[in-house]
């Protein structure tokens, strides 16, 4: 049977439930589709058993439900939030069907609104907000395929602890946030581990007295909205390396390197047991070094032209990584390694939405989430407008320009900041 309604919200995580705050604000009929059995899953699925959040507490602002405890300096714990999202549903009475997978989201053949065809229902919406966010499909190499069989290979999202490794070495693939926290981690248990950096930056946790989140608003840095990158491709760069564990600490590559992690360089390919690596390890670390001492220029130069009252620091200067040999082989049976953790990253899907509103990557053509098809929006995607939009920080106030949106479609009105130019493109 169909079911007719409003506005149909495709995903159950932070952006959707967001969105359906502010609709269920508006008191417009809207039903949030989950494919999981819980709200937000990919916070508890996808994340290790000891992972927080890498923004302090502060930094949580789902709308409703802004941070106001009394760690705001803390950083919480995947459980405590996972807990959070569940208790954020009930609050709120936010309208979630749960186990409902959506296959495909078309154009109604009369041309008014959509057809939403899941796996076990089918509605009919005028109004459709995508919110599946970014990390759709883990990211493997093609050279995983070649790793030996007995090596035990699984993505960051798999990760729980070392406990559930196989005994051995193990290398991480990938020295961004996960991959550097993880690493770090089987470190602390005694793991030997190989870690392959790639061009990832550094940002202190904190410095001059604020957690660099702050510092990130101050200087306005979190605001900037996606044309003002170099090339709309920088929203897909690497996060730099940032951990809010034991309370929050800075991470370091040559601290790593002090502490006994083996660092090399990019994986190129692996061949008869044999990982091929690119001799860049040094230029890599350079690039992270040269990305922290940029952010505290920026923030020195601020505390400077604004006159603030906060002490001067000095962070350490450490260089144990270029004293480290830049191999390019790493022998994985002479060595030990007995697992692969590959902390690459994901691949977005968005084959599900039928109407012809991505570019030539598959990526949506849209401004703040609002495409040039009638009715159908975005939420929840990383630099969809500015830096935080795919944060808690920043996903409410993009929920609620979608509702705005939807109430202004609704009423015939325009608001002027939905106007979307057909010929815009996120790719270069």
């Amino acid at each position: 049977m169909v079911q007719k309604i409003d506005t149909v919200i495709i995903g159950g995580g932070q952006a959707g439930l967001a969105t359906s705050y502010h609709l269920r604000r508006q008191g417009r009929p809207h039903i949030v589709l989950e494919q999981t059995g819980q709200p937000a899953p990919a916070w508890q699925h996808g994340r290790w058993d000891s992972f927080t959040l890498v923004t302090p507490n502060l930094s949580l602002r789902l709308p409703g439900a802004e941070y106001c405890g009394d760690q705001p300096y803390g950083f919480m714990a995947r459980d405590q939030l996972v807990a959070l999202f569940r208790h954020y549903v009930e609050r709120f009475q936010l309208p979630l069907r749960y186990n409902t997978k959506v296959e495909a989201v078309e154009c109604r053949a009369d041309g008014d609104g959509f057809e939403v065809r899941c796996d076990s229902a089918h509605f009919e919406a005028e109004n459709v907000v995508v919110a599946t966010g970014l990390f759709q499909q883990p990211r493997y190499p093609t050279c995983s395929s070649r790793l030996p069989a007995r090596i035990t290979q699984l993505h960051s999202g798999l990760y729980r602890n070392p406990a559930t490794l196989a005994a051995g070495a193990v290398l991480v693939v990938g020295s961004s946030q996960s991959g550097c926290q993880i690493a770090e981690e089987l470190r602390r248990h005694g793991r030997p581990v190989y870690l392959c950096v790639g061009a990832a930056g550094r940002a202190p946790r904190r410095y001059r007295g604020k957690d660099c989140s702050e510092w990130l608003d101050l200087l306005g840095l979190s605001e900037r909205t996606v044309d003002m990158l170099a090339s709309p491709r920088l929203k897909f760069a690497a996060n730099p390396h940032i951990a809010g564990k034991d309370d929050g600490k800075s991470l370091n590559l040559h601290q790593f390197a002090r502490d006994g992690i083996t660092l090399v360089g990019r994986l190129l390919d692996v061949r008869n047991g044999i990982a091929q690596l690119a001799p860049d390890l040094h230029q890599n670390l350079e690039l992270a070094d040269r990305f922290e001492s940029a952010f505290v220029q920026q923030i020195d130069h601020y505390v400077a032209q604004h006159k603030l009252d906060v002490p001067p620091e000095n962070l350490p200067q450490l260089d144990e990584g270029y004293r480290q040999p830049q191999t390019t082989e790493l022998d994985l049976e002479k060595l030990g390694i007995t697992t692969v953790i590959w902390a690459t990253g994901y691949r977005y899907d968005f084959s599900l939405v039928k109407p012809p509103v991505f570019d030539r990557d598959g990526y949506p053509v849209q401004r703040r989430g609002v495409t040039a098809q009638p009715g159908l929006y975005f939420v929840g995607l990383p630099w969809l407008h500015n830096q935080k939009s795919g944060l808690l920080s920043g996903v409410g106030d993009d929920a609620a320009f979608i509702a705005t949106a939807i109430a202004a479609r609704a009423t015939g009105c325009s608001t002027g900041r939905g106007h979307v130019v057909a010929s815009y493109s996120t790719s270069d």
